[in-house]
């Protein structure tokens, strides 16, 4: 299935899949589809198919999304109008970001690592869609610990049926 899979999102062929469904087909048929992705440059630390096969839920999310990253979201652009300049998804999440924060005091989006440190960027995107939610004119930079604690806090609350509904329960397979 995993194979079929990354045959359908990359266009390519990959070796046949090894019939029968004793485990040791199981695991070469793994190690054939993460051969693929090693070939297709994409990195995958601490996996093996033994974790596929045995159900790790925690690794196999995590390929699942490296999947989705490398074949769905890496190749996305978006054409400006403007000066047809094309985006890579990555950036264009980042300019969403930057607009989406512009005008809040001591937010200043460059990046996807510091410019959320000290909490006021996450803040300031879930008070722009939900400003009853976050009371942001109390926020200070000065106080990183408590602006992330805050909006993770809210988020958690905020969130927290959705993410057992859509997550946790279509991924976990006894």
């Amino acid at each position: 299935m995993l194979m079929r899979l990354l045959e359908i999102l990359s266009g390519d062929r990959l070796p046949r899949p090894t019939k029968g469904k004793m485990r040791i087909h199981c695991l070469e048929n793994v190690d054939k589809a993460l051969q693929f992705l090693r070939e297709q440059r994409v990195h995958l630390e601490n996996l093996g198919s033994h974790d596929v096969v045995d159900g790790n839920p925690r690794l196999t999310l995590g390929l699942i999304w490296t999947i989705i990253l490398r074949f769905q979201i890496q190749d996305i652009t978006i054409e400006e109008v403007d000066n047809q300049e094309t985006k890579s998804a990555k950036d264009a999440l980042l300019l969403w970001c930057q607009m989406k924060t512009a005008g809040y005091p001591n937010v200043n989006v460059r990046n996807f690592t510091t410019s959320w440190r000290d909490g006021l960027a996450f803040n300031a995107l879930i008070h722009k869609h939900r400003p009853d939610l976050i009371q942001y004119d109390r926020l200070s930079r000065s106080n990183a610990i408590y602006s992330l604690n805050y909006v993770f806090t809210v988020a958690n609350h905020a969130l927290l049926y959705f993410i057992k509904s859509q997550w946790f329960v279509l991924l976990y397979f006894p």
